[in-house]
């Protein structure tokens, strides 16, 4: 395990905010030479506590403004099924985040459509269709006052 001191801590930090920072910028937020920023940071990479870089998208401006979270109970409790609906979420690009969660379901899924109309296809002809699903629950997001996911 990489030892996560208070300079790692604060490089996370810093690389959450922005993935992009250079590393002169980054050593000097953090009180290192950019030899030891680097190394750092590397460390991290090499380790697996970073798992990679990414661009966050508005989901607004591709397209995508209707989000969603679903809870997702299943009507057969057995790794098989828990499986099959894995891969079918896998294969929907609507689904942004699948979750097997601990509870009175199974699943939690974030969900991006254009539009209601959109969603409802999602929600009847993919979702709908599977064996496996028993139960859905819909929470439709109204605003995000606060969202770190990088």
């Amino acid at each position: 395990m990489t030892n996560l001191d208070a300079i790692n801590n604060r490089i996370l930090r810093a690389l959450m905010r922005d993935g992009r920072i250079s590393n002169l910028d980054l050593a000097a937020s953090v009180g290192l030479s950019p030899s030891a920023c680097l190394r750092r940071v590397q460390d991290l990479e090499r380790t697996g506590v970073i798992k990679g870089y990414r661009a966050v998208l508005d989901p607004v401006r591709i397209g995508n403004g209707f989000i969603a979270y679903i809870t997702v109970g299943l009507s057969v409790h057995t790794k098989a099924a828990q499986e099959a609906f894995e891969r079918a979420m896998a294969l929907a690009p609507e689904v942004r985040e699948c979750h097997n969660i601990t509870g009175t379901v199974e699943y939690l899924l974030r969900v991006e459509a254009a539009d209601l109309v959109a969603y409802k296809h999602f929600h009847t002809d993919v979702l709908g269709v599977l064996p496996q699903v028993r139960a859905l629950t819909t929470y439709v997001v109204m605003g995000s006052p606060k969202d770190e996911r990088g």
